[in-house]
């Protein structure tokens, strides 16, 4: 097969913006050039991007913000020492040694905290989903080309080995044409209304938290769905809890995808073909193996590296700014817009509605 880790030159990286094999290999991380990172809020999954940032790639954190420079400072220690600690996002957005401002506040606050950071000039990697809505999405897109800035929502899975090594197999027809995806993510969370999960204001619910991952799965597959369907339960604050949806296609294909905060998950995704199937046990949307299956008895597997993930989405933001790039060529913002479209066409059907839409 195909190693999806054969070295990419960084230098002709905006010629691959056409390429036909996008996707089907991963570039070296260390190649990557070395950028200056500010990290906007000091949460769990803005530590592991940094811990990434700084053990597999050659760029920094130079900066963190928070909401008060003694909390900034306790994620510096951890994750980033010697980065700078700010008390607010003003002030890190201001620092004159922060070349891209990683976004990684709940997705409540996506729009107003990346503004902040257009409106400084600076480059941006928002956490997913990028907003609550596309009509928010777009508004801070629309900003990021006037600014002339480069923007991408930070859906990791993209850029991870196994990732590419499934498009490189389907790529070569080693299980036909991909007829179902079928894909979960779920965990059994005990009720707490203040928590992001189930909080309106932090734009909670299983859906943009959870179901984006198998969502994103399938588009990376199979693109934007012709009809969407759905069910889902609420939880008491409004926000849903329990989802199941299926993408159908023109082309005969489908997609059956389950999220959930009530019930416990495997994280698990089966992509059927043609001509065999290949089954992700767990853990689909981090690095981790999958086993190829064929209809002729033939069987493949594949494991990534263990190591933190982040680090591929850090190292492909690092290219596209240094190839002068404002969009990446493997998570360009139509695909974002068409996902936020078809999350925003799940919540209507389950009637969740945040504070302020």
């Amino acid at each position: 097969m195909t190693d999806p880790t054969a070295a990419v030159d960084p230098s002709d990286y905006a010629a691959r913006l056409t390429s036909a094999d996008l996707g089907a290999t991963v570039p070296d991380l260390l190649a990557a050039p070395a950028i200056r990172w500010g990290v906007i809020g000091a949460g769990n999954i803005a530590g592991s991007f940094s811990d990434g940032v700084r053990d597999r790639t050659a760029a920094r954190v130079t900066a963190v913000g928070s909401r008060s420079v003694a909390k900034a400072q306790e994620f510096a220690d951890a994750h980033a020492p010697g980065a700078r600690a700010h008390g607010s996002y003003e002030d890190l957005v201001a620092d004159d040694e922060v070349d891209v401002v990683y976004v990684a506040t709940p997705h409540s606050h996506h729009l107003e905290h990346t503004l902040l950071a257009i409106e400084a000039g600076k480059h941006v990697l928002v956490e997913k989903p990028l907003t609550r809505s596309v009509a928010e999405s777009r508004t801070l897109l629309d900003a990021a080309r006037d600014a002339g800035v480069f923007c991408m929502e930070a859906v990791w899975t993209r850029f991870l080995p196994h990732i590419a090594a499934i498009r490189g197999a389907i790529a070569r027809g080693e299980i036909g044409e991909v007829r179902t995806v079928i894909a979960e993510f779920a965990i059994q969370k005990e009720y707490d209304p203040t928590h992001r999960l189930f909080a309106p204001e932090l734009a909670g619910g299983a859906l943009l938290d959870l179901g984006i991952y198998p969502i994103t799965l399938v588009h990376d597959l199979l693109g934007a769905p012709d009809t969407v369907l759905a069910h889902g339960t609420h939880a008491p604050t409004g926000v849903d809890d329990h989802v199941s949806m299926i993408f159908g296609y023109d082309s005969g294909a489908q997609a059956v995808l389950h999220t959930s905060s009530r019930v416990p998950g495997v994280a698990g995704a089966r992509i059927i073909g043609t001509r065999g199937h290949i089954e992700m046990p767990g853990g689909f949307f981090t690095p981790t193996g999958f086993e190829v299956v064929r209809d002729d008895g033939t069987r493949w597997s594949f494991t990534s590296p263990a190591e933190e993930g982040k680090a591929y989405e850090a190292a492909e933001v690092a290219r596209c700014v240094t190839a002068g790039l404002t969009e990446s060529p493997r998570m360009p913002w139509s695909d974002t817009l068409e996902v936020m479209g078809m999350l925003d066409d799940v919540r209507a059907t389950l009637g969740v509605v945040y504070p302020g839409e």
